[in-house]
């Protein structure tokens, strides 16, 4: 019984691990597009800054120095939206620039919440078939099958006890 709940616990996790290179490729894909639409607005913001004969950094000096309240918050929500392209452009070329089995560091060191919310709650379980996936089953399932045969082998002793001291 203690060796099928650990095969059981075994298998568990390893589908619950396998699942993390499919999380990762799903992130990896709504970071690409968070900054395909960052760089639009951001390119199209330079192209009307030197439309106006001004500098990117000029013309949010514009924003800062204008004394309509809506032009000011303007400026503030444009650098705002700079910061977070140049930051994600960054994370995104990180993700891209690791090894398969290395892309789990920049995800966690650098993952933007709200994308990486966005992508678990649409997020569709595929069966591992890369290297990577594999990998991770592995791991899953020799982990899950120790953690319950150490599990198991407790509860085992501690029922065993009880039960000898009862009879």
């Amino acid at each position: 019984m203690q060796r099928l709940f650990s095969i059981a616990g075994g298998i568990g996790l390893a589908m619950m691990l396998s699942q993390v290179p499919e999380y990762l490729q799903q992130y990896q894909q709504r970071l690409g597009g968070a900054v395909d639409e960052l760089r639009v607005i951001t390119q199209d913001f330079d192209r009307a800054a030197v439309g106006a004969g001004l500098t990117h950094e000029a013309a949010l000096e514009t924003y800062d120095n204008a004394q309509d309240t809506f032009l000011s918050q303007r400026g503030t929500n444009m650098r705002t939206i700079f910061e977070r392209y140049e930051r994600l452009s960054r994370h995104l070329a990180e993700v891209q620039n690791a090894d398969p089995l290395e892309q789990l560091l920049p995800l966690v060191k650098f993952a933007d919440p709200t994308l990486a919310q966005n992508t678990f709650r649409n997020f569709k379980a595929a069966m591992p078939v890369t290297t990577q996936g594999l990998i991770f089953a592995g791991v899953g399932f020799l982990g899950g099958y120790s953690l319950a045969s150490a599990i198991g082998s407790a509860l085992g002793r501690r029922f065993a006890k009880r039960w000898t001291s009862s009879s």
